[in-house]
């Protein structure tokens, strides 16, 4: 049995940022298990610019971006198994995993810092008729067999979804010489990033064509086209609207689902908005000493926003071991109403805030000219007008210590959207 005061799972810029921190906050014994033969995670294969304008004020490309805290991984000596996939946890905080190297190995841990990323939403997921030929990808594995294995999926291609991952692919596949025809997206509204529709299809011209979605994949032995249709305030396709579309290539950008099935083998809490846990102003989940950060959490946009919260995961999980914060009793629900779909963290001890607090969340639709509020109790603390709010752009308000403690006796916290 080895030990160790933190074990991060996830090698990617959530675990690696979690661990710099914590060895910063003078954690000597901890380790980074990944399942990969490189740490970095999904980074190394996100091989186009956009990354890193706010943690390191200039812009990056994935592989840039995960060097850096790769290099400062090394740097710091801190240790990392690879090629090591963890296959359970026990609420003893005990971590059974397994490498070639090693065989099956137990770990017991002090702390656990939960950093697995997320997964794609599969074709199965979402029902669409028709063949189940070649050709059908994720947008995600498109991306590594076109930037990591030399791969083109095909040539004349519809997206299905517009996710960031989709809509960079769109650009991807046409810059490496494929026709794009259509991104097909159901909702009325794109769940990227405002810049990366400009820049990935306006810049292309490559059609988005909202409040639409597939009905039917055309092929046998591969796909030879898809049927679309627009669909109603329901979702439901409107008869006597189909386009058929001639491609060899659908790419599939439905949504990315956190990782959590080893979180649920050890009963933390999950939200039913998100997928991934519930979790305080300390990033801790309802397990004692269990703390998550990054994608496991909540899907983000940006990666710097995962590097901030990861940093302030590991800190307070050196803060845990330590024995300096943590009684959940005392803490206060933030609620999320009227346009918020849900919020991070969901719960706040006022005491465990040092200086400023971060709280982050989306949208359930798109809110032109109005305000994000917060109240405390009956009293609104907090009203910003925003020009405007997408679903696909993660959204933050700063609230500061002195703030917190103009409410001693709070018994909630409400975050709506309001239009004046």
């Amino acid at each position: 049995m080895e030990n160790y005061d933190i074990v991060i799972i996830g090698g990617g810029p959530a675990g690696l940022a979690a661990a710099i921190k914590a060895r910063e906050e003078g954690i000597e014994n901890l380790v980074v298990l990944e399942r990969d033969d490189v740490l970095g995670g999904i980074l190394n294969q996100c091989i186009h610019n956009g990354f890193g304008l706010h943690t390191f004020k200039e812009e990056l490309t994935g592989p840039e971006y995960a060097g850096r805290f790769i290099d400062k991984v090394n740097e710091m000596d801190i240790p990392y198994k690879l090629n090591t996939m963890v296959i359970d946890i026990n609420k003893d905080k005990v971590i059974t995993a397994v490498n070639s190297e090693d065989g099956i190995i137990e770990i017991r841990a002090k702390s656990i810092i939960l950093a697995m990323g997320c997964r794609e939403r599969p074709r199965g997921a979402i029902n669409i008729p028709g063949i189940r030929g070649a050709g059908i990808y994720t947008a995600g594995a498109a991306q590594k067999f076109v930037n990591i294995d030399g791969y083109m999926p095909g040539k004349e291609v519809v997206i299905l979804g517009s996710g960031d991952i989709g809509l960079i692919m769109a650009r991807r596949m046409t810059l490496e010489g494929a026709k794009v025809k259509a991104v097909v997206e159901l909702m009325p509204y794109s769940g990227g990033l405002k810049r990366n529709i400009v820049q990935c299809l306006d810049d292309f011209d490559i059609p988005l064509k909202l409040s639409h979605t597939i009905i039917d994949i055309a092929g046998k032995d591969r796909v030879e086209g898809v049927t679309i249709a627009k669909v109603d305030g329901n979702r439901k396709p409107i008869k006597g609207t189909e386009e058929y579309i001639d491609c060899d290539t659908l790419l599939l950008s439905v949504g990315l689902i956190p990782e959590n099935d080893l979180s649920k083998n050890i009963d933390i809490q999950l939200s039913n908005i998100t997928g991934g846990p519930i979790v305080n102003e300390s990033l801790q989940t309802n397990i004692d000493g269990v703390f998550a950060c990054g994608n496991v959490l909540h899907v983000h946009d940006l990666v710097d926003y995962v590097t901030t919260e990861s940093y302030n995961a590991g800190k307070k999980a050196a803060r845990y071991i330590r024995g300096e914060i943590f009684d959940n009793r005392d803490s206060i629900e933030i609620k999320a109403v009227e346009g918020v779909r849900y919020t991070v963290p969901k719960y706040i001890n006022f005491d465990n805030i040092e200086d400023v607090f971060e709280l982050r969340f989306r949208v359930g639709d798109v809110y032109k000219d109005s305000y994000i509020s917060v109240y405390f109790d009956d009293v609104r603390e907090v009203h910003r007008k925003k020009k405007i709010m997408t679903p696909g752009e993660m959204e933050t308000v700063i609230l500061t210590k002195k703030i917190l403690e103009k409410y001693p006796n709070c018994s909630e916290i409400t975050v709506k959207i309001e239009k004046e």
